[in-house]
């Protein structure tokens, strides 16, 4: 075609118009490659179909329509239409896209209902029989759901508004049938406190029923009272736009439904466990209780949906169509009486839906427990010398150096060892100007902190100098120009390092002999002298999950004049470089360079700034900004990847440029460190023992288990071990008679302690605790990755004991901060998941991602990445349900609704998605650990004394709520009964036990699980087997085998007789290491005792006054 076009014009006019054609055809060529995404044809995943008949349903929403004649209702995320009488449905929208909440025209003529087919949830229309659907609105983040219409022509419905929590706010909205942006008609008092659930009566159509949460404050809270009033039932007058109150107090009001005529509302209100249908006679304001058997309503939770399903009034008003107990019934209140709730008749109406739908294959992959060797990824604090020639960074708590030099690339990296303590934690180094000395710090959990100047001799050797001669926890030291002084942060103190051993936290400076030590400013970050030397700059706000007002601010060298130089919402780790004519800074996790024009007042900047040339110079993500000696040129590192960027090469206004820009760079230099794993030497047997081995349920009596090394050679009986002829080297020998040996928990959703920057230390009390309590592997599913993987790294080389640690680091957040994903195409989602792959991850936790589309990008991209994609679930039930559909590997926290019948149930059981429930944090409930608060003295327990500092414990369990039992049975007690059936049915329930307390929280949930029904055994099972499994790590844990890594537990009692014996854990094995479990001092084969925490140091056992709570108030990035 091109040749046609220049055949008929001049060779000068087609070599002006080449440039034209050429834009031209890829333009059509790119939008080719990139069609919409289709959430029900997700490109390249692979979906099964799945069929089945079931008579049962779970939280279904339905409606009748004008005529009497049918009812339309969804099940399972596709909507049927049956006679009012009942009996086999007939589908008349179904496909992967999930549709539910459906409502007639008041004509009969249209259906509105709610569909993510678009992508996202948003309000569709079709015809009575699904023919003619099409998309009314066109949200893609204020999303919509709960249509109902006002006449044939409008509707309302909620549009959810989400702030910097994952699920926010609502307001009604309204609507004409062909679509527009809609009208506001009520508006959200806080990003918090929800607007749901309209109701209009078509023969008046003037106001606008609604519920809308009126508990205290637009705080988030979980697991609202619902003996209080938390929602209440208003209206909005659509004549004069005001709103009235209709009806709340406590047990709430929620889910208003008007009657035809206007005169009478339903609606639902909890009665202590019960959640009952009740009426009020709009003229009189009466009220009558109609039916108390309802399910659970979801006032307690998020009702991003509603707080109960829709339901219906027949449309002479004489009777109520609704669901409850899996079942459609017809609630028939007795007018005659004063009561219309005395001698009111309930029917069944039968159903039969013959489900035909598809799911996905469950993300699945392999992955190791154990190397002998691995490669570091978690590189902090990496540092380029100013000739270029060196690269300094922290790994697995010490400092390494890695020549980068072209003919040296390969050589050896080295660690710098600059204490005379090899268990000394090091980290944050920083070069001197002339590149001959560098500083870092030092940590010991009991000696504390240092500054250390490092010295290069000339014989190439290090010596070394302590800079600080008082105790301390010294932060990120950097070198003024000159080299003579050195700027850094004396930290306060917090829960992981202790208290801060000084009155005084704040900006520091001191001369490079340890002289002249003289405090600067009381709050900043990173601080850095300025090019003179005359100011210091430092960034404010924090970093990943910090405020959303950063800032690169400068005072004197006195603390004086402070000055803002920079502001942002997002952007954030500004690193000015030595010429101060460029920032540095990442936002969103990707990494920026602008210019830095001097102005005299602060500038507002972030990613999409005009206001000065700015670029984007990461694919991915950039950790570890800083600048290159002369300023052109900037350094990062992503995981165990090195990169440098040329200025010249990202902005072609530069002397040097070249004509065409090259692409970001995808790969950069391998740093390259190998680290040993830790393993021990040696063999243990473990005789006269009953050994639980998780292997086809297998239970030895009085049988052998032995150990070499780090692996399992012999679990059985003791003549097969007398048979087998083992030929071990002089084994320590451990009679178990009367005691029971269980393979070791796994704990897969943990949140113990990562979330937090900073030093790494030595001992993490955390990890103790989970290990003391017998978890020896932990997955923690919202994190800071940077924290979790050094962390990790620390667990395999043996420099810290703790359980084995994996991670998905930081979460794929859906709302609003600093750490968001913003995730709007397929390439998006892969450069989320690569990012966090870097680090170390083999899971990536999506959280609540709010439109459907882009969920499935990031399983697709996961699938490719070969990583676990475990999403937040206990949101919202429609949202759970997808994530089944879709193939996610896992859904964390319990689904909201409970219990879950037949038609849920087994359409779960056609997937591999297992469950991870958290009853310790149930959703809708008071949370499961109330009920051991309740229960038992935790704040007695030594064992878990030994490895909590005191303040923590009691500040979480004396002062205790109270609450009868039948709270607790409609609480987690209710939701594990939905775990037994799911067990039943054959989707693996995993343990979770979410940081609440660390170790002692698994036997809760342990428990927890075995309280809705499981038998001790299935518990069990849930705790350990099930989670490798999950995890991709049952090949060499979860049983006790042979070939398998020797994780387990030595209990005094046989927790198949009483589950609550899983608590009498005498040893603890990890790795092949064995260790008291009431010490953690290392036995067996070695005698090695542990060393103080910093709570047990005299002056600290009853510290935590004016410390940084990092360990439970934070436990990951929803702070739940």
């Amino acid at each position: 075609m091109i040749m046609t076009i220049f055949s008929s014009r001049s060779a000068r006019s087609g070599r002006r118009m080449l440039p034209v054609l050429l834009a031209f055809f890829v333009t059509v060529l790119t939008a080719q490659e990139k069609p919409k995404w289709d959430v029900n044809q997700p490109a390249g995943q692979p979906y099964k179909e799945v069929s089945f008949t079931t008579s049962e349903g779970t939280w279904m929403c339905l409606d009748v329509s004008p005529d009497g004649n049918s009812i339309v209702f969804d099940l399972l995320g596709d909507i049927y239409t049956m006679p009012i009488d009942g009996g086999a449905a007939t589908c008349i929208r179904s496909g992967i896209a999930w549709e539910v909440q459906p409502r007639f025209s008041p004509d009969g003529k249209k259906i509105l209902f709610t569909s993510d087919a678009g992508g996202g949830d948003n309000i569709w229309m079709m015809n009575p029989d699904g023919t003619k659907a099409k998309q009314i609105t066109k949200e893609s983040f204020r999303l919509l759901n709960n249509a109902v219409w006002i006449d044939n022509d409008y509707f309302v419905a909620r549009k959810h508004f989400t702030n910097t929590r994952s699920l926010g706010a609502g307001e009604m909205w309204m609507y004409h049938i062909t679509g527009g942006e809609g009208i506001q008609l009520t508006k959200r008092k806080n990003d918090q406190q929800d607007v749901n659930e309209p109701s209009v009566a078509h023969a008046n159509n003037r106001y606008v029923y609604f519920s809308e949460d009126m508990s205290g404050g637009g705080s988030f809270q979980y697991n609202k009272n619902p003996n209080t009033q938390i929602f209440a039932i208003r209206r909005y007058d659509r004549e004069e736009g005001k709103v009235e109150e209709v009806t709340g107090g406590s047990g709430g009001a929620c889910r208003p439904q008007v009657s035809p005529d206007g005169n009478w509302l339903a609606f639902v209100r909890r009665d202590y466990t019960k959640t009952v249908l009740c009426l009020r006679d709009l003229a009189t304001g009466l009220e009558f209780p109609l039916y108390d058997g309802l399910n659970k309503d979801q006032q307690e939770a998020w009702t991003t949906f509603g707080c109960y399903p829709g339901f219906s009034w027949m449309p002479d008003g004489k009777a109520i169509v609704l669901w409850a107990g899996g079942k459609i019934k017809k609630v028939t209140p007795n007018f005659s009486r004063a009561d219309p709730g005395q001698q009111a008749s309930v029917s069944g109406i039968p159903f039969s839906c013959s489900v035909k739908t598809k799911v996905a294959e469950t993300l699945r992959f392999e992955n190791k427990a154990f190397e002998p060797e691995f490669t570091a990824h978690a590189i902090r604090y990496a540092t380029t010398s100013p000739d270029g020639k060196t690269l300094l960074f922290s790994a697995a708590g010490e400092v390494y150096q890695k020549s980068l030099v072209e003919s040296n690339k390969n050589a050896l990296i080295f660690p710098v060892q600059c204490t005379k303590d090899e268990e000394d934690i090091e980290a944050e180094p920083a070069f001197a100007p002339d590149g001959k000395s560098f500083v870092l710090v030092a940590w010991d959990d009991v000696k504390k902190g240092s500054l250390i100047v490092c010295r290069y001799l000339p014989t190439g050797g290090i010596s070394y100098n302590i800079l600080t001669q008082t105790q301390g926890i010294y932060r990120t030291p950097s070198f003024s120009p000159d080299g003579k002084q050195i700027v850094f942060v004396l930290q306060n103190g917090d829960d992981e390092l202790g208290p801060a051993m000084t009155d005084k936290p704040g900006i520091y400076i001191i001369d490079t002999d340890g002289k002249n030590l003289r405090f600067v400013a009381e709050s900043g970050e990173n601080p850095r002298f300025s090019a003179d030397g005359k100011r210091i700059y430092v960034n404010t706000g924090g970093a990943l999950f910090g405020a959303l007002d950063k800032s690169l601010k400068s005072c004197d060298l006195n603390g004086k004049d402070e000055r803002t130089h920079i502001k942002s919402k997002y952007a954030g780790q500004f690193v000015i470089s030595p010429d101060g004519k460029w920032v540095a800074f990442s936002e969103l996790f990707k990494t920026y360079v602008c210019l830095l024009p001097e102005i005299g007042k602060t500038m507002d900047l972030s990613a999409d700034t005009k206001a000065v040339p700015a670029t984007q110079v990461s694919r991915d993500a950039g950790y570890n900004l800083h600048w290159s000696g002369d300023g052109k040129k900037l350094h990062y590192t992503l995981g165990d990847e090195y990169f440098t960027i040329d200025l010249n090469k990202r902005f072609a206004f530069l002397e040097g440029a070249p004509d065409t820009l090259p692409p970001l760079d995808t790969a950069g230099l391998k740093i390259g460190l190998k680290i040993k794993s830790d393993s021990p030497e040696g063999s243990i047997v473990f005789k006269n023992a009953r050994i639980i081995t998780m292997e086809n349920d297998r239970v030895i009596e009085k049988g052998v288990l032995a150990v070499e090394g780090n692996k399992i050679v012999f679990a059985g009986s003791a003549s097969e071990y007398r048979s087998a002829n083992l030929k071990l080297n002089n084994p320590k020998v451990i009679d178990c008679a009367g005691k029971t040996i269980m393979p070791g928990m796994i704990d897969v959703h943990a949140h113990p302690g990562n979330f937090r920057y900073g030093l790494n230390p030595q001992k993490q009390w955390e990890y103790y605790a989970q290990l003391a309590y017998g978890v020896t592997t932990q997955h923690d599913p919202s994190v800071n990755s940077e924290m979790a993987f050094s962390n990790a790294e620390l667990l395999k080389s043996g420099r810290m004991v703790g359980p084995r640690l994996f991670s998905t680091g930081t979460i794929l957040y859906g709302a609003d901060g600093d750490f968001k994903a913003t995730i709007n195409s397929i390439d998006d989602a892969r450069s989320a998941l690569r990012r966090t792959k870097a680090w170390g991850a083999i899971s990536v936790k999506s959280y609540n991602q709010p439109r459907r589309e882009q969920r499935q990008q990031v399983i697709a991209a996961a699938r490719e990445l070969g990583m676990l994609v475990v999403p937040e679930g206990g949101s919202f039930f429609n949202h759970n349900m997808t994530q089944i559909v879709d193939g996610h590997s896992s859904i964390e926290h319990n689904l909201p609704v409970a219990p879950l019948y037949s038609d849920v149930i087994t359409l779960w059981s056609q997937s591999k998605t297992s469950n991870t429930p958290t009853l310790i944090v149930s959703y809708g409930s008071l949370f499961g650990e109330n009920y051991w608060y309740q229960q038992t003295d935790v704040w007695k327990k030594e064992r878990l004394l030994q490895f909590t500092p005191k303040h923590i414990l009691d500040e979480r369990s004396r002062h205790r709520n109270m609450a009868p039992e039948e709270e607790y049975r409609n609480g987690h007690i209710l939701i594990s009964q939905s775990s037994k059936k799911l067990t039943d049915a054959g989707v693996n329930i995993n343990l979770g036990a979410h940081g609440q307390l660390n170790g002692l929280g698994a036997h809760w949930e342990l428990w927890m699980l075995q309280q809705g029904g499981m038998t001790n055994l299935q518990a069990l099972k849930c705790a350990t087997l099930n989670g490798a499994t999950h995890l991709g790590l049952d090949k060499e844990i979860g049983s006790l085998k042979a070939g398998k890594l020797a994780d387990l537990l030595v209990l005094d009692s046989n927790p198949l007789e009483d589950i609550r014996n899983s608590e009498s854990i005498r040893y603890v094995m990890l790795n092949g290491r064995l260790y008291d479990a009431a010490t953690l001092n290392e036995v067996g084969n070695y005698d090695k005792k542990r060393s103080k925490f910093w709570f047990e140091l005299p002056g600290n056992q009853t510290s935590g006054a004016g410390m940084s709570h990092t360990c439970l108030e934070a436990k990951c990035a929803c702070q739940h």
